[in-house]
């Protein structure tokens, strides 16, 4: 037990946090195991991982058997992103992290049901972690298929039915771009469920913010 509870200290160590972090700074935030990190600094590392995708100057992981057999004693996610299908939007990719930084959920139009939200839960009140990323991003299907109207699926239909509201009130706002202002109003609409979720609402220290990727500039911008 002590040998795996080592392994771990020393997992989270090495993983959790960019090359570019002092020793010193590391030492003091895992002076005590498991470390919990707050969801200000994982913003920060967020951010900051993001700036280098934008920048093109990505970090280079291990990802070996090593790296794989540390990760399969346990799991310590800093940040839950919770973002849409869409293959063009990985959230590992965009925010420039690795196996075991971030606790991902995703589904078209980065909707969240009684499955996506339990989800979420797990993470913070298992996983203890304290940061709720909602991140939508430009040129959505699901919300131009929204947006557009008429016949879908039942399936389909049930991630419409989510968006629906985000876009009633971009057309209400008479907004010139109906599928970007559906998209934002969405984004908000989404971190507002998971606040008024009774589990994530309940636990000290989350927070819960949304974001939005643009494609050409490779930017998250988030929605403080």
């Amino acid at each position: 037990m002590q040998v795996r509870k080592l392994l771990s200290k020393c997992l989270l160590r090495s993983l959790l946090f960019p090359l570019t972090m002092t020793a010193p700074a590391m030492a003091s935030i895992f002076a005590d195991a498991p470390p919990v990190v707050s969801a200000d600094m994982a913003q920060q590392i967020l951010e900051e991982g993001n700036k280098r995708f934008v920048q093109g100057t990505l970090s280079i992981y291990d990802v070996g058997t090593s790296r794989r057999a540390q990760l399969s004693l346990g799991q310590y996610p800093y940040a839950v992103v919770v973002t849409c299908s869409d293959s063009r939007v990985p959230p590992e990719l965009i925010f420039d992290q690795a196996l075991g930084y971030i606790f991902v959920i995703r589904v078209a139009g980065n909707v969240l049901d009684a499955v996506a939200l339990g989800s979420v839960e797990y993470a913070v009140e298992h996983l203890n972690t304290k940061l709720v990323v909602v991140m939508g991003h430009e040129k959505c299907g699901a919300v131009k298929a929204t947006v557009d109207g008429g016949h879908v699926p039942p399936n389909l239909g049930a991630i419409a039915a989510k968006i629906q509201p985000a876009v009633d009130i971009a057309k209400a706002a008479n907004s010139a771009d109906i599928y970007e202002a559906a998209t934002d109003a969405n984004i908000v609409n989404m971190v507002n469920i998971v606040n008024a979720d009774h589990v994530i609402s309940q636990i000290a220290g989350v927070k819960v913010i949304g974001a939005k990727y643009h494609f050409e500039s490779g930017e998250v911008r988030f929605i403080k």
